[in-house]
């Protein structure tokens, strides 16, 4: 049985005012257990799409989606999505909404308790567990988000460009968090987002995506130390494969304007 996931011959259409509109098209992809695979490119090259098919919450109109061997057939505890904005309950708690999927798989309490107060330790929430969602920060409601979809202990972390309001120096921050926790939880993530040095700093992998349809036009590896801290962003080695990564989204993306 194969491992990890894999996307072979994926496309997907939409039906727009009457048309059918190519959204993706052929897109194969395989990240193995333990990957951070970063999916990079302009607005409109299906990079949220991509992330639905594989979250399972649309089919594919081509193609095959498996995980594991296994299918992908709709959404399922083993993928867990974090979106842009995190949809937090807003009268839940921290720490209640840390626990939302876990009241849904059959697990007890008490280990319920440990995973909620693990996943709050290890994205800095411990001391917030009785807040409110409007008590928090942007950046707090995200590490929240992260915590809550983590907490299922799911295999693969899909992030939707889940940093893209927040300011700098936060979103740098979340950065920082995001690396460490794939470093301690081992679980594969496949995010995408549309900034090029948030991919090149976290990625293992930068997939870019063409437009119209979206597919994918490159894959870059990143050959960077795998223990990063922001300092990397100043080095050379660091900012010759932004540019190139950054050359690649905008000649593609010139080539449909």
């Amino acid at each position: 049985m194969s491992t990890g996931l894999s996307l072979s011959g994926v496309g997907k259409d939409f039906r727009v005012r009457g048309r059918t509109v190519r959204a993706l098209d052929g897109i194969d992809l395989v990240a193995a257990p333990g990957d951070f695979v970063c999916v990079v490119g302009a607005s409109g090259s299906g990079k949220s799409t991509l992330l639905s098919l594989v979250a399972g919450l649309i089919p594919p109109t081509s193609g095959e989606i498996q995980l594991h061997g296994r299918p992908v057939t709709g959404p399922g505890p083993d993928r867990g999505l974090v979106p842009q904005a995190g949809t937090l309950y807003p009268w839940r708690t921290v720490e209640r909404n840390v626990a939302f999927g876990l009241e849904l798989l059959p697990l007890d309490r008490a280990e319920r308790a440990r995973r909620v107060s693990w996943y709050l330790a290890e994205t800095g929430l411990a001391g917030l567990r009785k807040s409110l969602p409007r008590q928090l920060s942007g950046g707090q409601q995200q590490r929240v988000a992260i915590a809550r979809a983590l907490a299922c202990e799911p295999e693969v972390l899909l992030l939707d460009e889940p940093f893209g309001a927040l300011d700098v120096q936060t979103k740098e921050d979340m950065q920082v968090l995001v690396r460490q926790v794939w470093q301690d939880t081992g679980t594969t993530v496949l995010m995408v987002t549309h900034d090029v040095e948030e991919a090149v700093f976290l990625g293992q992998r930068v997939i870019v995506l063409a437009c119209d349809p979206g597919r994918i036009a490159a894959e870059i590896p990143v050959e960077l130390a795998e223990e990063r801290g922001l300092d990397v962003k100043r080095s050379a080695g660091f900012l010759e494969l932004r540019a190139s990564v950054e050359d690649l989204v905008r000649a593609y993306h010139a080539q449909v304007r």
